[in-house]
């Protein structure tokens, strides 16, 4: 094809392509029947749409039709995704709520946590386990038995902790709150071994707990309790202790602590019971 034919052809493309992503602005290529670009127009917005109210079905509900399919349309005409999966769509419209669409007097007050909730329990359920490279840490992993605060409790890559504003595991359409709540609300997503995506709820205690097994993978269940009720500057740090005991227990019965190291080169943990 020679060169001129094939710029020709390439603008033509572009000119296709711009006007089924924004038909309002961008004018269709001459000589082709507007019945026809209909058909185009409609089904390429109606699979991202589809896409997008399946991924983020609560955010969905609490919209209405027009608020709903404005923003759909705008990310539709404006957004450049990076990927061609329909896995990453959701990823890509919760960068476009992040970092490009301006705040509308109508938005939820909510709307970006609630798509960013709603966007984890999608992306864990196909999230891929580093677990193995949990169990290189050390050769003396061991599950599920021993002492989860003398021993160094593994917790899985499929543990996600979140913390937002808004209780957005609470929101639907029999609660809409139009303001932040007092107290920041702590969750832990996570993958099961049954592949079954859950959360459960955190308070900081808890909250701290998770994040010190996380950045600290050589710290003991109970060295990082007992940084914790330091911390709290607590009166009786057995209670905090106790506590994490069964905060962790649960935990490992969830999945969600997949075992233990028993010894850590360079690392002493007690062997005091609480």
């Amino acid at each position: 094809m020679p060169d001129t034919a094939k710029a020709g052809f390439m603008q033509r493309q572009y000119e296709f392509a711009a006007h089924i992503r924004d038909p309002e602005h961008k004018r269709a290529p001459d000589n082709i029947e507007d019945r026809r670009m209909g058909i185009y127009r409609e089904l390429f917005y109606n699979n991202i749409e589809g896409f997008l109210s399946n991924s983020f079905p609560v955010l969905r509900t609490l919209m209405d039709d027009h608020s709903w399919h404005a923003m759909a349309r705008d990310f539709y005409a404006r957004h450049q995704c990076h990927s061609p999966l329909f896995l990453e769509i959701p990823r890509e419209f919760l960068n476009y709520l992040q970092q490009e669409r301006s705040d509308r007097a109508d938005d939820l007050p909510f709307l970006r946590e609630l798509a960013h909730y709603e966007w984890v329990e999608l992306a864990l359920s196909v999230a891929e386990a580093d677990d193995a490279e949990n169990r290189g840490r050390e050769t003396d992993f061991t599950a599920p038995g021993g002492d989860l605060l003398d021993a160094i409790p593994v917790v899985s890559t499929l543990a996600w902790p979140l913390s937002y504003r808004y209780p957005v595991h609470k929101i639907s359409p029999e609660f809409i709150p139009a303001t932040p709540a007092e107290q920041t609300t702590y969750l832990l997503v996570y993958r099961a071994p049954d592949d079954e995506v859950g959360f459960i709820e955190l308070n900081p205690v808890s909250a701290r707990l998770l994040a010190l097994l996380q950045e600290d993978t050589k710290l003991s269940g109970r060295q990082a309790l007992e940084q914790i009720a330091a911390e709290l500057q607590h009166p009786n740090p057995d209670v905090v202790i106790d506590g994490g005991r069964q905060i962790l227990q649960e935990w490992q019965q969830r999945g969600i602590v997949l075992g233990m190291i028993t010894s850590h080169q360079g690392t002493q943990t007690t062997k005091e019971t609480a």
